[in-house]
């Protein structure tokens, strides 16, 4: 009898132990900790979402396409982006006329011709930590490249100060612009189009599921 309730202990020992280690999650390990010009540039960033697209920068005769990774995805508007958000902003030299002006199609936009430069910009805990501290941006780095992908010699701390002023907008430039931007072009997905024409397709809450104002 004594070693049957002896068997019965050990089993309900292992028993416990095992669900107790079954019910633990594992804490994932920090970040590296890296700095201006440590951040690689991601090799499928192409096929991330698009931040925005086609941004007209006339005064640097320059067309800009922004890439974000599915994390800064989650963003929102009244949180910012979050730890591990990358951002990867291609400049393309604008086309020019023979006489130097800018050059525009029908609708009035910079014609998009070479790549000149490639920045990426990431955000995550203790990034930054070695940036001058009068050019702090959070958590926020960058690094520099060239067409070609190889690391640029062009000084980070030039995009410190241009990203400086956008403090309360998470130091990300047209903020307002993207949030407004996801706001309107939820309603455009093809799902909620199929509703609108025909209504019984999906339930009222299916259709303000699929507009996620953030």
């Amino acid at each position: 009898m004594t070693s049957k309730w002896i068997f019965s202990g050990l089993a309900l020992a292992t028993f416990a132990a095992l669900s107790l280690s079954a019910c633990t999650t594992p804490t994932p390990p920090a970040p590296v900790a890296l700095n201006d010009g440590e951040l690689a540039l991601p090799a499928d960033y192409k096929s991330w979402p698009k931040f925005l697209s086609a941004v007209q920068r006339p005064d640097a005769k320059q067309v800009r396409e922004i890439y974000m990774n599915p994390v800064a995805q989650q963003g929102t508007a009244a949180k910012g982006f979050p730890n591990g958000s990358v951002f990867v902003m291609e400049n393309y030299a604008a086309a020019l006329k023979p006489d130097g002006t800018l050059q525009r199609d029908a609708d009035g936009k910079l014609v998009k011709e070479k790549l000149v430069s490639v920045f990426v910009q990431g955000k995550n805990v203790g990034w930054g930590e070695k940036a001058n501290p009068a050019l702090a941006n959070g958590n926020w780095i960058y690094s520099a490249y060239t067409p070609t992908g190889e690391k640029s010699s062009v000084s980070t701390d030039s995009c410190r100060v241009c990203h400086l002023p956008q403090a309360s907008k998470d130091f990300v430039h047209r903020y307002d612009e993207y949030f407004n931007t996801r706001k309107t072009s939820a309603w455009h997905t093809p799902q909620v189009v199929a509703a609108l024409n025909a209504p019984t397709a999906l339930s009222v809450q299916d259709v303000v599921a699929l507009h996620t104002v953030r």
